[in-house]
């Protein structure tokens, strides 16, 4: 299994629609670390680390998001992951 560390940055209508509080319980059950914080220009970043089985799940449950949310785009940017750089998943 191949361990490594995605960047997803959402886009749309993913702000005040409980998206971050969705991504982490997805990702928690998906057994992800990181975090999914809101960014300044409305867009959501989602730091993920794990099995890029479990990364490929959770990107494309972000390509719909909560049912509030209207995502219009994801953009994904995939690295090499330290095993302990994050220790759950988060909301910030």
């Amino acid at each position: 299994m191949e361990h490594q560390q995605w960047t997803l940055l959402v886009s749309g209508k993913v702000q005040g629609v409980y998206f971050r509080a969705s991504t982490k319980e997805v990702a928690t059950q998906l057994g992800l670390t990181g975090y999914a914080r809101n960014l300044a220009d409305g867009r959501v970043e989602v730091v993920a680390c794990g099995d890029v089985s479990q990364l490929q799940a959770l990107k494309e449950w972000c390509t719909q998001g909560p049912p509030s949310a209207r995502v219009s785009d994801v953009q994904l940017t995939a690295s090499e992951a330290s095993a302990d750089e994050f220790r759950d998943f988060q909301t910030r």
